[in-house]
């Protein structure tokens, strides 16, 4: 008598939890959208510092002033490669015209070099699209940049019951382009430039809290 009391009970309680949980409850009259406050669109999609710089407004040119060249940022990031190797990709094509870039990723085998194809491919598409360059192939690639990841720590099961730790990598890779042919390459620096260099920055040094 009891169980059977009990059976009636928790099947009455399922009934109203089930009642409860209608879609008419989350629905308001005659709208299809619910009632939650929950936000779902793309929009609040969190933007980092590298993205952002895309928002940045200039003020009005003064007349006669030559034209501000577009500038693009792009970035991709928790990419499943290491920094250190991505590192010789990125710098590899710094201050190349977009066209360039992409024929030396092109003949590259490396999984990296795939990689910063598709995000110049992407930053080329956004800079025609968004930031209305009239020729994708007017075009350089002023900065391009590597970061660190999030590296994550696994067990590799060994015999005997020994073990060992490896590590999951993954970086990020950033890219901006700049509009127009690149500039020419700096010329090489002797080691008498450095240490001029160097020579003037000791004596520019003051004293601190002095006049």
């Amino acid at each position: 008598m009891a169980a059977r009391w009990a059976i009636n009970a928790g099947s009455a309680w399922a009934c109203r939890l089930l009642g409860w949980a209608r879609p008419e409850r989350w629905l308001a009259s005659g709208s299809l959208f619910p009632l939650s406050c929950i936000h779902t669109s793309t929009s609040l999609e969190k933007l980092g510092k590298w993205e952002k710089k895309n928002r940045i407004v200039y003020p009005p040119q003064l007349p006669g002033e030559p034209r501000r060249p577009a500038e693009i940022y792009h970035c991709r990031r928790e990419i499943k490669y290491s920094k250190d190797k991505m590192w010789y990709l990125a710098k590899l094509i710094k201050g190349m015209s977009i066209d360039q870039a992409l024929a030396q990723l092109e003949f590259s085998d490396k999984k990296g070099a795939k990689v910063i194809k598709e995000v110049l491919l992407e930053a080329q598409e956004m800079a025609v699209r968004n930031h209305n360059v009239e020729f994708k192939s007017n075009l350089h690639i002023a900065e391009s940049l590597t970061g660190r990841g999030r590296y994550v720590k696994r067990i590799r099961y060994h015999g005997k019951g020994m073990f060992g730790i490896m590590k999951i990598v993954r970086c990020h890779y950033f890219v901006k382009l700049v509009e127009g042919p690149p500039p020419p390459p700096e010329p090489p620096r002797t080691g008498f430039d450095q240490a001029k260099e160097y020579v003037q920055q000791l004596r520019n040094r003051t004293i601190v809290n002095t006049l």
